[in-house]
Parts: C-alpha cells; structure tokens; sequence
C-alpha cells in the first residue's frame, strides 16, 4: 500500500483571512455588548432624542449635527458630565429630584436646557400603510409633574382657538405653531425667587399665554449676551440676579419649539439654533442629549470599562498581543518536516515493534523455550542429526561442542545446560543472558 499525495484543505491566506474576520466580529460584539449599540432602539414613539414621531427630538439632534455641533445621546449617568451643554426630555412623571440631581451637578461645568413634555402619544401599527417605524399619533395632552424641581415654577396647557394659527415671538424672530388649539406655557420663580427671565413668548389667541412664557432661563451672575439679547422684556440679566457660579439653566416649556412638529416650520429651526448657541456660549460646541429619564440607559458592566478610557489602554494591548500570537501560529519554525510511515517497511522495524510489544505485555519469559526449539532445529540441521529424540539431539550436540573445543583449555557449556537455564531465566537481564550464551554455543558450532 503507497502513501498517496495529500492537498490542504485551505491555503495558509484562506485561513488567516477567516481567523481575523472571526476575531474582528468578536471584538465588534464585545464592543456592541459593553457600549449596547445596536441592541437599544431608542426610536420608541418618545419625545425625546432618539424618537422619529411628531413628538420627539431626533431632527432636533440632525439641526444641531447639521450646525456644526458635536452631538452624544447619554445612555449612562457618567455621559452626563461630558462639557458643553446638556438637553434634558424627562417623561411627564419622571422623578423632580433625579432632574434636580442631574441639573444642579451639571451647571457647574456647562449649561442645561430642559424641555417640558406636551403629548400623550400612541406609536401607530406598523400595519397601517406608509406607517413607518416610531411614528405616533397625538392623542391629548399632559404638562409636566417634577415634585422636587423647581417647585416654585408652575406649568399649565392654555387652550386658543383653532380658527387663527398661534403664533410665537422673540428677539428678531417669530413663527407658527403647528398645533393652534393647545400650547404649554410656564411662569414663576427659580428657588431662590428670582423671577424667569422670558426669551420666548405667545403671539396670540390666549391672553394667559401671552402672559406666560413659552421659553425662559434662570438668571445667573455669569456674563450670557446671546441670551440678554434673546430676552423679550429688555432686561436680560439686568434682572437681580444672585451672584453665582452656575451657567444658565433654560427652560422650554412648549415643545413644539424644538420638536419633530415643529421643525417642519423653517422659522422654528432658525429659533432652535438661535436657542442653542445663547445656551452653549462659553463653552465647547458640543450637546450632550440625555435618554436616561427616558428609561433609554444602561448600567455600566466590565466590558463597558474595556472600551473606556483608561482601561482602553489596556484592551487595545490585549488585542494586539493576540494578534501578534496568531500572526506567529501562521509563521513556521524551520522547514517543513516530510510526512514519514508510521510502519517501515524492513525486518528491523518488524522486530523492533514486535519487541516493544512483548516488553509492553510483560511476556519475556515465555521466548524461552521456542528461542531452545528453533536454536536446537538450527543447530541439528547444520550438523545432519537425524535423531527424533531432544535428549539424543542434545546429547549429539554436546558432543559435537566437545570436539570443536578439544584443544580449549576449558570446555565450553553443553547445549542442555544452556537450554535449562534459558528456560528457567526470570526477568530481562538473565534471559538475555541465557538466550546470548545459547547463540554462542551456535555461532562454534555452525561457522
């Protein structure tokens, strides 16, 4: 039987080829695993960044990417401290002290807008046809309730007249709203009675929401021209505000301002760009968009950590040296080695294995005896012995030996002493010492 050619399943490029892909879809699972990308669908039907429905704020987000601004949807609390401005949408029943908590941490190194919530909204089936993913149908209104934020600031929907469209106004700018029958409007105090000072305001339809502002901010010691010049009254922070460290929080109490309904108004964009600038002066043009009041957040795990500075560091070493190790798998050390037999062919290889098995099985003492038979048989017909008998062919033997060895000074062994001891020999040593005493009584006799 010949040993055929055999070929490579793969070339060693075919191999390495799939290797890295594998490892760079694992590495990408990992990553979305830890920073749950693609795995949360923020486009839910919520008035908020992620959602695509006449209530959310996803072309918000597109504007401000559009204008240059550098733009994060934080789906952890640690997100929230990132510099440049935060925008906050909690749901209507969110918790007043967690919006405080985030507000109140965060002004210390940039400036908040927080945007009320007006809608109650139903995400449509997507069996209804053209219906596509998020969008929502408005089925009434609810203002917000923050027990613990702000509570000197009261929020109310105000009701004008569906024959007119309303209108709002601001410094230099104004426009329609998209919905004339309803609007949210704010009025009162910040904590420390300072009043709110206005930046945007009804044009029309409701003398309580000519009133009350759509838009305002709290009045801080901090220098905020683009919002002085934004303020409606004149008196921008001329207003007896307390001497401060905080940037500016404000406060947009009508979300049709900013959100996907009212974008579809040129004028509302323009006013949206105008609000974030006055919001962001001062500070790196970046807008952090929360999603954790919206239920949107993850919790931080140990995979989030390996993708994170300064752990990062760390991983992308991990990545590398396991890629350093399978790059030197590929590379071989020295020449090929040639495929041999595992059986050779030849009397010694046939010897040498039957050897090794015997020794394996423990057998030595039973090649006594056939080692005598076939060395006697050698022996008998080399010297033409005819005798039938064991004990007349070796006593023929022996005699022959004392004839070879007639001028010796000692008479060799006799080939019945020899045979005995073989026979009787225990363990590996004596054996082969019995069986090379045997084959030299042979080589004298037969030369």
């Amino acid at each position: 039987m010949s040993e055929g050619s055999s070929t490579a399943a793969m070339s060693v490029r075919t191999g390495l080829a799939l290797v890295a892909v594998g490892a760079m879809l694992f590495l990408a699972l990992l990553w979305m695993i830890g920073t749950g990308y693609g795995f949360d669908n923020s486009n839910d039907g919520g008035s908020h960044a992620g959602g695509k429905g006449l209530n959310g704020l996803a072309g918000l987000v597109r504007l401000a990417e559009a204008d240059g601004w550098e733009t994060v949807l934080a789906r952890d609390d640690t997100a929230l401290d990132q510099p440049g401005l935060l925008v906050l949408t909690p749901e209507a029943g969110a918790s007043g002290k967690e919006i405080a908590r985030i507000v109140s941490r965060h002004r210390r190194i940039g400036p908040v807008m927080v945007i009320s919530p007006k809608w109650l909204a139903e995400r449509l089936p997507r069996q209804i046809p053209g219906a596509k993913e998020g969008w929502v149908t408005l089925v009434g209104v609810q203002p917000p309730h923050w027990p613990g934020f702000l509570d000197r600031v009261n929020v109310g929907i105000f009701h004008g007249a569906n024959a007119s469209p309303l209108h709002w106004q601001a410094a230099g700018l104004s426009g329609r709203m998209p919905d004339a029958s309803v609007i949210e409007a704010g009025s009162g105090t910040d904590d420390s009675g300072q009043p709110l000072i206005p930046l945007v305001r009804a044009g029309s339809n409701s003398a309580n929401a000519r009133s009350n502002p759509l838009a305002a901010y709290v009045a801080t010691a901090r220098p905020t021209p683009p919002l002085d010049r934004l303020a409606l009254d004149g008196a921008g922070s001329k207003v007896g505000a307390p001497p401060s460290t905080e940037y500016p929080l404000v406060l947009v109490f009508e979300p049709d301002l900013l959100d996907n309904y009212g974008m579809a108004d040129p004028a509302n964009a323009a006013l949206a760009i105008r609000l974030l600038d006055a919001a962001g002066q001062g500070v790196p043009r970046q807008v952090t968009f929360d999603l954790t009041l919206n239920g949107l957040g993850h919790a931080p795990n140990l995979l989030t950590l390996a993708f994170t500075p300064p752990y990062l560091a760390a991983t992308l070493c991990l990545i590398l040296t396991a890629i350093a190790a399978g790059w030197r798998s590929f590379c071989r050390f020295g020449a090929a080695r040639t495929r041999t037999r595992e059986l050779a062919f030849g009397k010694l290889p046939l010897v040498t294995n039957s050897g090794a098995l015997i020794l394996r099985a423990r057998r030595l003492h039973l090649l006594g005896p056939p080692y005598v038979t076939a060395t006697r048989e050698r022996i008998a017909r080399a010297l033409a012995l005819s005798h039938a008998d064991t004990a007349q062919t070796e006593a023929a033997i022996d005699r022959a030996l004392a004839a070879r060895a007639s001028a010796a000074e000692k008479p060799p062994r006799g080939f019945a002493e020899a045979a005995q001891n073989l026979h009787h020999a225990r363990g590996q040593t004596a054996i082969v010492e019995a069986a090379r005493a045997l084959h030299d009584l042979e080589r004298m006799l037969i030369r």
